[in-house]
């Protein structure tokens, strides 16, 4: 029989172990993509796992191919926009749906989340002709206003206001504030780790939003960064030393937003208040 403190350290070791391999599992895929970057297509096509030299080359064709700065503003206006107004209005009624009560609310609710339940498949062309009517095919707008009241967005902050002291909120209606201001002025600071959360979870589904702009932005002067890189890889012979260099370029954003913002979306995500 082993000693109980020899049991306690395999045990540590299989549980570092295991968590290891799967940290590996999961950083390989962008490991895989920055080596890639330095290698030529002939290269990495017959699976080179070292480094070359030929970043400098990928680099080069990419930025002569392909308008960066542009592609790179249209992908920062899109999420940003996007992700702002998407937190403003689904906030908004999340709070609304918690806060105020009356007879239709929860059936209200219910009929939002029943939303979720209808893949985006069954709707697409009923909007774009929707988009195309209101001549709004070939803009940002297009791609933003289907994002802006989305429902799992009004739940996770319906559930995140429960947590929301009521008692601030009958202390700011003693002083006379308004609702607009209870929201704004208090709610809003409260509840700063939850939009924290929301900022990073909204903001990468509107980065890497593919589908949707790729039906309603026809044009190269809107396209994103997502789509230009798609466009590349699809190409008769794609060079894919260039594509990793794009790929590289649409993913440091998402990196650098949550690893900038990850002690607030733990706290978000486990209902801190603040």
């Amino acid at each position: 029989m082993m000693p109980r403190y020899t049991t306690r350290y395999l045990s540590a070791a299989l549980l570092y172990g295991a968590l290891g391999l799967a940290a590996f599992i999961s950083v390989f895929p962008f490991i895989w993509m920055v080596i890639s970057a330095t290698n030529t297509t002939a290269d990495i096509v017959t699976g080179k796992a070292t480094f070359g030299a030929a970043f400098l080359a990928n680099l080069g064709t990419f930025f002569t191919q392909v308008d960066v700065p542009l592609i790179m503003w249209n992908s920062v206006k899109i999420a940003v926009a996007g992700t702002v107004l998407t937190l403003l209005v689904s906030s908004l009624a999340g709070y609304g749906f918690e806060i105020f009560r009356s007879r239709f609310r929860d059936r209200v609710y219910t009929l939002v989340l029943l939303t979720l339940m209808v893949p985006f498949a069954a709707i697409m062309i009923p909007l774009f002709m929707l988009m195309a009517k209101a001549g709004l095919i070939d803009t940002h707008i297009a791609v933003i206003l289907p994002t802006i009241a989305w429902a799992f967005v009004i739940f996770y902050f319906r559930q995140a206001s429960k947590a929301f002291p009521s008692e601030l909120r009958d202390a700011a209606k003693v002083d006379g504030l308004k609702e607009w201001q209870i929201f704004f002025y208090i709610y809003f600071p409260v509840m700063r780790s939850t939009y924290a959360a929301a900022f990073v979870i909204v903001f990468m589904l509107n980065w890497n939003n593919y589908l949707w702009p790729l039906i309603v932005l026809q044009s190269n002067e809107t396209k994103t960064i997502t789509l230009v890189v798609s466009s590349l890889a699809s190409a008769y012979y794609p060079d894919y030393g260039t594509v990793m260099i794009g790929t590289i370029l649409a993913t440091l954003p998402t990196l650098f937003i949550f690893f900038a913002m990850q002690r607030q979306f733990v706290q978000g995500m486990l209902g801190s208040v603040k």
